[in-house]
């Protein structure tokens, strides 16, 4: 192996692009070159909030450019045509190749549309952030002209959204809507008790066969809780789809419902390239995902890594964007042990619990499968924690920590507290627990991802010295 050959990333989601960042962090002695199609990072987990407008396009979905102030780090903004992993090589659409003597196979997955006539074309997906903004477009589009039109059929059809697919993503898109739309509808002196929120399931439950299956009831109470409650259709399967027309199966009856809006989340699929690699099907799982080994390396290829939606173990883990960070930690740590002759490390994944949002200003978090905090205290903690997740640590922790003052202490007034019922004590007592997990959580963080800096600022307030005596007497 040649010593400068680089280390190519391919897929700047939250394992390519944890990855490169904790191999830059900790002065890996190689060139690395990330290679992604979009010029953005997408945190997918937020895209409703830049769909609602909860927050900015630059916080949901910043540049490359803005997180990757790191001089041993290439970004290359191009398509993979292919991977020759014989000759340790990539192809892009431009015409460009690159060699390498690391390779990080991190690109993601694509939505599986299951072959369904019309679906592909008549729906929204949810993936990006031009999805969401691209949605977001067509709704309010819909409902001026249904607040303009006397026709009550159209205005029906205009008011009426279905979501194929009741999973986390179908779950708190129905959620988020149903709280959203109202408002909108009523700036434009419409009636919102007309808007009609549909979910269709293939199952009898939501969220089956989900790391978020233990948020179930927490999640069906508030699908009807929200300000037009969402209408759950089990046990239907979607057959086609048309403009403005979704068909279903249910019980052996063919049933349709006029939508102007028709939002997929259904399914996800490999993706394409991972097919085109020269691998033995003994080496991938049912649905084509590599299998790799403890150190997240590709059995007869140990110089290349695989993570995130690309990868399969022998414990399946949630794409979730813990399980990305954890995992493109490890890799970084391989990598740069193979190039030292040191020892490799298996990963290690620790769940801490899930996050759902659950309605505007409401969700629920599920933290370590046994306590489970929802409502206003849930959205504190799921959007603080995302918040820290961002990968821009020591400005996102500070910006945390704003945020939460605000949310907690300065937006919502504190009348009297004498004058409340036990409930809002309660709900205060929440809220409170909730900045503090957060922020626990946020030190930790960046603690791990940039220790020196870490030490450096907070060293006068004593943090640093007390988190080294709660680790040495675990």
């Amino acid at each position: 192996m040649n010593p400068s050959s680089p280390t190519v990333i391919l897929g700047g989601g939250f394992t390519g692009l944890l990855t490169a960042l904790h191999l830059c962090h900790h002065r890996h002695s190689r060139p690395i070159i990330l290679i992604e199609q979009s010029d953005r990072f997408v945190f997918k987990p937020l895209l409703y909030e830049l769909l609602s407008g909860e927050m900015a396009d630059s916080q949901v979905q910043p540049r490359y450019e803005e997180l990757l102030d790191c001089d041993s780090i290439t970004f290359v903004q191009d398509t993979v045509q292919g991977i020759d992993l014989h000759q340790r090589q990539v192809k892009l659409a431009s015409g460009l190749h690159y060699s390498y003597g690391h390779l990080v196979l991190a690109l993601g997955s694509t939505t599986n549309y299951f072959g369904i006539p019309g679906a592909e074309e008549y729906t929204f997906a949810f993936r990006t952030g031009e999805d969401a903004l691209s949605l977001g477009r067509h709704l309010r589009a819909c409902l001026q002209q249904a607040s303009q039109t006397d026709d009550l059929e159209r205005r029906r059809t205009l008011l009426t959204v279905a979501i194929a697919g009741a999973g986390p993503s179908g779950v708190e898109m129905a959620a988020t809507l149903a709280d959203l739309l109202p408002q909108w509808y009523h700036k434009l002196s419409g009636s919102p008790e007309e808007i009609q929120i549909f979910i269709l399931n293939r199952s009898k439950e939501i969220l089956k066969g989900d790391i978020n299956s233990h948020l179930r009831q927490v999640a069906e109470k508030a699908l009807q809780q929200r300000t037009i409650p969402v209408k759950l259709v089990t046990e239907a399967t979607v057959s086609a789809i048309h403009p403005e027309c979704l068909q279903y199966k249910q019980q052996e009856h063919q049933k349709t419902i006029a939508a102007a809006t028709i939002i997929w989340t259904a399914g996800t699929a490999v993706n394409p390239l991972l097919k085109e690699l020269d691998i033995p099907d003994r080496l991938r799982d049912r649905s084509g995902r590599l299998q790799i080994t403890p150190t997240m390396q590709l059995p007869d290829f140990p110089e290349v890594f695989v993570g995130g939606d690309n990868a399969t173990l022998a414990m399946m883990l949630p794409a979730t964007a813990q399980v990305a960070y954890q995992q493109g930690a490890t890799i970084a740590y391989n990598i740069m042990a193979m190039v030292q002759d040191a020892p490799l490390k298996p990963v290690k994944v620790t769940l801490r619990g899930t996050l759902m949002k659950l309605g505007l200003g409401e969700a629920a978090a599920n933290l370590f499968d046994r306590f489970i905090i929802s409502g206003r205290s849930g959205h504190l903690i799921r959007h603080g924690t995302y918040l820290e997740l961002l990968p821009t640590p020591v400005h996102n922790f500070k910006a945390t920590v704003d945020w939460l003052t605000d949310e907690v202490f300065s937006r919502h007034s504190h009348p009297n507290l004498s004058n409340q019922p036990s409930s809002y004590l309660v709900q205060r007592l929440g809220d409170i627990a909730a900045v503090l997990v957060v922020f626990s959580s946020g030190a930790l963080f960046w603690r791990t991802i940039q220790p020196s800096l870490f030490n450096q600022m907070l060293q006068p307030t004593g943090l640093p010295v007390l988190l080294d005596q709660i680790q040495q007497n675990q």
